[in-house]
C-alpha cells in the first residue's frame, strides 16, 4: 500500500470545507472560520488503515489559480464539496470542477474523486437523486457522502472514504459500465487461484480455503461461515462450486460480489498479500525482497525447505504420475508466470526421458542451475510461484543458502556445498559439446538429433561422491576467448577435452592451462575424448601423460559417447571428487583403491536413491 495518502477538498467559497476539517480535529464546529485551513497530518496510529494522511484546504482568496493546479497534481484523493441547500455549488461539480481536475491529472491515471454534500442539517431532503446521475457519468467518481460540519454528521466516515478511495481503488478492479471486474483484476486473482490450489485439480476444497483465508487474514473460516459461501456462489453462478470445493469460476465471482457490495478492500488484502501493487502487477519488493550479498568464493544454492517447495510444485502437475513433465503439464507450472521462464535450450541442459520431456531430476537440477548462475532470477522465479505464501516465510530470500567462502573449505579440507562448477575449456571439434550432453545419459546418436539452435553451453545433474549426492554443473567455454572472465576463472575444478584422434588438438588444452590455471590451486583434469577413434600422436613437445605428470594432474582419462546405451558416467565422479576435494594429494588421485570407494559409493547410493524414488513414487 502508500505510505501515505494526501487528501485535497475544493468547491465554492462558502460550502465549508474548512468547518470540515476543522470539525473532525477539534471534534466540535467551530464559532470562527478563517478562509483557508493549514495542512494538517493525522497521524497513522489514528487512522483505520495506519497510514499517515494529509489533509489540504483550497481557498480562492488566498490562492492563485496556478496553486490550486499544483495542489490537485499532488493529491491522491479529491473531495469536491458542495452545499446541499445550494444549487448552484452542486450544478459547479459536472460544470467547472470535475473538468478542472482533469485537465490537470493524467487521463490513465486519474485521481478518486469523492463528492460530499455538507450542511445536511439545513435541509430535510437528501441531494442523492440529483447525484446519483452524475456518479453514473464519471468513473473517476468513487462515493458520494452527505455530511454536516455543524453537528458532526459522517466526519469521520468522509475522510475514512477518501483514504479508502486511495488505499483501495475500484479503478484497477472493477468496469461499472459493464459490471464486471477488468482483464487484469481476472488475471492476477486466477494467478492467485492457482497458487491456492494446493493439489491443481481446479477446486479449492475446505483446507485450501482455510489456508487461503488464514494466510490473507489472518483467521480460517468457520465450518458454517464456508457452507454459506458456498451456498451463495451456488445460488448465483452454475459450476462454481463443484464437488462441494469453490471453482475459479466461483473465486472470480465473490470478488466480483465483494467490490459491487463495496467491499473492495477484501479484495484488495488478498491481491496485496499475493504481492500485487496499486497497478496489479507483481510488486519489484516482492519479487525481488533484498539484494543477496554475495562475497567473492561464496555461491548461492537452494535449502532443504525450497526443495521440499519445489517437489510439491512438480506433484501438483504431473498429472500422469510419470516423473516427468510434458510440454502441456509443464505450460501449466507456469502459467502463473507472466511469461514462459524455460525455453527448448533446457532440455539439453538437464535430463530428459525417452520423449525429451524433463525429468523430475532434470526439473531439479534447472531450478539449482538457476539459483547458482542468477539468484536474483530464482528469487523471482519462486515469487511467481508463491514460494513465501504457501511455505509461509517471510520472503523468497528464506529460501537461499550462501556458502561459506572456498578458502576456507580448503583449509577446513572439508564443504557443505551441494553444487560445483566444472568449466570445460577444448578448441572446436574436440568433443565438449559431446561430453556435456553424455551427462546427460545421452549417447551419440542421441545427440545427433539435437537441433543446433536449442543447444545449451551447460549441463548438470547429480553425481554421487562417498555417499553424497552432489549437483555438478558443466560448462563449456568457448574456445576463441581473448581473456578470460572471472566466471570462466571461478570454478571448483577445470576439464580440460581434447580430441585424441587429431594431433593438433591437445596443444589448446595445454596452452589454456599454462596460460590461466597452471599457478592457481584450481584442479584440472584431462579428457581424452572421442577414444573409439584411432588414438593419433599429439603434435606437441609433451605427450598428454607426460604433461600430466610434469604438472602434478591426474593422467588423461579416456572417454567416448559413441556408445550403444547411455555413456559411462565415472569420470563425472572424479570430477566431482576431485572439485569437492581439492586439497586430495597426486598420490591419492592416482590411488585405484581411492577411486574405487568413490566408484562403489556412488554405484550403491544410485541403487538406493532409484528404490526410493520407487517408494516415494507408490507414495504420491
Amino acid at each position: 500500500m502508500r505510505k501515505d495518502v494526501r487528501i485535497l477538498l475544493v468547491g465554492e467559497p462558502k460550502v465549508g470545507k474548512t468547518s470540515l476539517i476543522m470539525s473532525l480535529v477539534s471534534e466540535e464546529f467551530p464559532q470562527v472560520v478563517p478562509y483557508r485551513a493549514e495542512e494538517i497530518t493525522i497521524p497513522a496510529d489514528v487512522t483505520p488503515e495506519r497510514v499517515p494522511t494529509h489533509i489540504v484546504d483550497y481557498s480562492e482568496a488566498e490562492q492563485t489559480d496556478e496553486q490550486l493546479s499544483s495542489e490537485i497534481s499532488k493529491a491522491n484523493v479529491i473531495c469536491i464539496v458542495y452545499a446541499v441547500n445550494n444549487k448552484k455549488s452542486i450544478e459547479k461539480v459536472t460544470s467547472h470542477w470535475i473538468p478542472l481536475i482533469n485537465d490537470n491529472t493524467a487521463k490513465d491515471s486519474r485521481v478518486p474523486v469523492i463528492l460530499v454534500g455538507n450542511k445536511s442539517d439545513l435541509v430535510e431532503h437528501s441531494s442523492m437523486e440529483t447525484i446519483l446521475p452524475v456518479m453514473n457519468q464519471y468513473t473517476e467518481i468513487e462515493t458520494c457522502v452527505e455530511c454536516s460540519a455543524k453537528n458532526l454528521k459522517n466526519i469521520s466516515e468522509l475522510f475514512y472514504y477518501a483514504q479508502k478511495a486511495v488505499l483501495h481503488p475500484t479503478g484497477p478492479l472493477y468496469c461499472p459500465e459493464e459490471k464486471r471486474m477488468k482483464p487484469a483484476c481476472i488475471k492476477a486473482l486466477t494467478r492467485i487461484f492457482k497458487v491456492s490450489d494446493l493439489d491443481n485439480d481446479g477446486i479449492l476444497n475446505d483446507n485450501e480455503l482455510n489456508f487461503f483465508q488464514r494466510t490473507c487474514f489472518n483467521a480460517p473460516l468457520a465450518s458454517q461461515a464456508l457452507e454459506d459461501v458456498k451456498n451463495v456462489v451456488r445460488k448465483n453462478v452454475i459450476d462454481g462450486v463443484c464437488d462441494n470445493g469453490l471453482t475459479l469460476k466461483g473465486f472470480l465471482f465473490l470478488h466480483t460480489l465483494f467490490i459491487q457490495r463495496g467491499r473492495h478492500e477484501t479484495t484488495w488484502t488478498v491481491l496485496r498479500r499475493f504481492g500485487y501493487d496499486d497497478d496489479l502487477e507483481l510488486h519489484q519488493d516482492y519479487l525481488f525482497p533484498l539484494t543477496l550479498k554475495i562475497p567473492p568464493d561464496c555461491t548461492t544454492e537452494l535449502n532443504h525447505n525450497a526443495y521440499l517447495f519445489l517437489q510439491s510444485v512438480f506433484d501438483k502437475h504431473d498429472k500422469d504420475r510419470d516423473c516427468a513433465l510434458s510440454p502441456e503439464e509443464l505450460k501449466d507450472l507456469f502459467d502463473v508466470f507472466p511469461y514462459m521462464p524455460w525455453g527448448l535450450d533446457v532440455n539439453n541442459t538437464v535430463c530428459t526421458n525417452d520423449e525429451g520431456w524433463i525429468t523430475y531430476q532434470g526439473y531439479l537440477s534447472q531450478w539449482t542451475l538457476t539459483t547458482y548462475l542468477d539468484v536474483q532470477r530464482c528469487l523471482e522465479y519462486l515469487g511467481y510461484l508463491g514460494y513465501s505464501i504457501i511455505s509461509e516465510q517471510e520472503s523468497q530470500a528464506a529460501a537461499i543458502t550462501v556458502t561459506r567462502d572456498k578458502k576456507i573449505d580448503l583449509q577446513k579440507k572439508q564443504t557443505q556445498r551441494s553444487v560445483f562448477r566444472c568449466n570445460v575449456f577444448g578448441d572446436s571439434g574436440s568433443g565438449k559439446s559431446g561430453f556435456l550432453q553424455a551427462f546427460l545419459g545421452r549417447n551419440l546418436t542421441r545427440q545427433n538429433i539435437v537441433s543446433e539452435e536449442h543447444m545449451s553451453y551447460y549441463a548438470i545433474s547429480t553425481a554421487y561422491v562417498y555417499g553424497q549426492e552432489k549437483y555438478l554443473l558443466l560448462h563449456e567455454v568457448f574456445p576463441d576467448f581473448d581473456v578470460l572472465s572471472d566466471a570462466d576463472m571461478a570454478c571448483d575444478i577445470v576439464c580440460l577435452v581434447y580430441d585424441a584422434s587429431n594431433p593438433h588438438s591437445f596443444e589448446y588444452c595445454a596452452r589454456v592451462f599454462k596460460q590461466y590455471f597452471m599457478d592457481t590451486k584450481t584442479p584440472c583434469m584431462m579428457i581424452a575424448a572421442k577414444s573409439d577413434l584411432q588414438e593419433t600422436k599429439q603434435l606437441y613437445s609433451l605427450t598428454p601423460l607426460e604433461f600430466c605428470r610434469k604438472h602434478k594432474m591426474p593422467p588423461p582419462q579416456a572417454f567416448t559417447c559413441n556408445t550403444a546405451g547411455a555413456p559411462c558416467k565415472d569420470i563425472y565422479t572424479k570430477l566431482t571428487t576431485m572439485a569437492m576435494h581439492p586439497h586430495v594429494t597426486q598420490a591419492d588421485l592416482k590411488s585405484s583403491a581411492f577411486w574405487l570407494r568413490v566408484s562403489v559409493g556412488a554405484t550403491v547410493f544410485a541403487v538406493l536413491g532409484f528404490a526410493m524414488y520407487r517408494v516415494l513414487l507408490k507414495q504420491r
